[in-house]
């Protein structure tokens, strides 16, 4: 079993509070994050941009693995993931994840690269995690 983890800070209310946000590697260290980042467009991070990152991350690594189990090596593949957060009720909730992709494949198909990329959306360990829709637009290169 692998473990890894990411670490908060956050003092003071809400709105006027702020917090701090690290990864275990130091990639992140104690990076801005507050409701001025998250609703307001300040610069700092945000929970979503994060997810976006490593849902990005996570389907670039399971759609490269998926596509060397039919022997093919991806020259390139770049993935933007978009998380949605929506106001429901009184609160928000993650409700869509959309991720733009770009494959170059030499020697595949673009059916095996569909194909590919439908089994990385679905079976990358954070789109298992998620419950939000999650969508897909592909273009090969």
């Amino acid at each position: 079993m692998i473990k890894k983890n990411g670490s908060a800070k956050w003092t003071g209310s809400l709105k006027e509070g702020k917090g701090h946000v690290s990864t275990e590697t130091g990639v992140l260290s104690d990076q801005p994050y507050g409701f001025n980042t998250r609703f307001e467009g300040e610069r700092g991070t945000n929970p979503e941009e994060l997810i976006g990152a490593a849902h990005a991350s996570c389907f670039s690594m399971a759609f490269s693995m998926v596509l060397g189990q039919s022997d093919l090596t991806p020259d390139n593949i770049e993935t933007t993931a978009t998380v949605s957060l929506e106001q429901q009720g009184e609160g928000f909730a993650i409700t869509k994840v959309h991720l733009d992709v770009t494959a170059s494949v030499p020697g595949a198909t673009e059916e095996q690269v569909r194909e590919a990329a439908e089994g990385a959306k679905a079976n990358c360990p954070v789109s298992k995690l998620l419950t939000a829709e999650i969508t897909m637009d592909l273009k090969v290169a």
